[in-house]
């Protein structure tokens, strides 16, 4: 990577969005009281990581993942995983990683009363809900609810999807707080000289925005910065192809089987003119020894104005 123009990386990349989320809590407490659906009342108190080796050993990099364990102002504890990473079965995924870290939390024969709630925060740097009735909707809060009496939930596991591309369309009318961290991870790039002024008035997102400065990366974590997007790359091109030719298999399969309905329509109205042929050939038999309209109706099928056009 050529520095000399640029002053800051991206926060999605993988190895930036560990360092900054994985090495500073009171950068990551923040970023949590922002985004995650607490109650009005509840925030952070205090915050301590899962895994001590959060940043990724060089020169292999793992998907980004950040797990901590967060204790709120009334004491209560939960437990939140981070990442930003996404693939077409991501959902499950982040269900399945909930559901670990729930169930992880107790020992064989211990109270269930001692687990507390998870919550999994995944910032997707993509769009996977296209229908229009969510063109403007980026925040997706999940949980178990009653289907009758939403108010009326199981607590356990909440999964939160953040769509970003669509925020970045959006006018800022989000919670202040939130608005600029999500700012932060959409609006930070390496094409950032200069950032917004308004992002500097949080002490954190002043502090991360330090932390994301060129400067404070070795070339050797630069080097992998850019392979990770390489691998991005890669992986949107193999899926691009895939799509591409998943639409045109499913293009050609819908030209087959309309090819196959119109042999099959017109080997009915073939089949069905054959069987007029023969009615009217019974018709004109029938006319000929004289039987009544009726009969021949009831026999061939035929209606009346089809008969009389018969010629002897």
């Amino acid at each position: 990577m050529d520095t000399r123009n640029i002053k800051y990386l991206d926060p999605k990349n993988d190895l930036t969005f560990r360092k900054i989320f994985g090495e500073y809590p009171n950068i990551t407490k923040s970023f949590l009281n922002s985004l995650l659906p607490l109650a009005p009342d509840q925030y952070i108190e205090e915050l301590t990581y899962l895994d001590a080796s959060l940043i990724p050993e060089l020169p292999e990099l793992k998907h980004s993942v950040v797990d901590v364990r967060c204790t709120d102002n009334f004491g209560r504890q939960f437990f939140v995983e981070m990442q930003m990473y996404w693939t077409n079965s991501f959902k499950s995924r982040m269900l399945f990683n909930a559901s670990k870290t729930y169930i992880k939390q107790i020992d064989k024969g211990h109270k269930y009363s001692k687990l507390q709630p998870v919550y999994g925060l995944s910032l997707v740097n993509d769009i996977f809900l296209t229908e229009k009735k969510y063109k403007n909707k980026f925040y997706h809060h999940y949980r178990i609810a009653h289907q009758e009496i939403p108010d009326e939930t199981i607590k356990g596991i909440e999964l939160i999807f953040i769509e970003l591309p669509k925020f970045k369309a959006r006018n800022f009318s989000e919670k202040k707080l939130r608005s600029l961290w999500l700012r932060f991870l959409t609006e930070i790039n390496e094409n950032t000289s200069e950032f917004p002024k308004d992002l500097a008035s949080e002490k954190e997102i002043e502090q991360a925005l330090e932390h994301l400065h060129v400067s404070a990366f070795s070339k050797e974590e630069l080097y992998y910065y850019d392979k990770y997007w390489d691998g991005i790359r890669i992986e949107r091109s193999a899926l691009d192809d895939a799509l591409e030719k998943g639409r045109n298999e499913t293009k050609n399969k819908l030209k087959v089987a309309i090819q196959e309905k119109e042999i099959a329509v017109q080997e009915k109205e073939e089949a069905r003119e054959k069987e007029k042929k023969a009615m009217r050939k019974l018709a004109k038999k029938m006319l000929k020894y004289n039987e009544s309209i009726e009969d021949i109706i009831k026999e061939t099928g035929l209606n009346r104005l089809e008969i009389k056009k018969i010629k002897f």
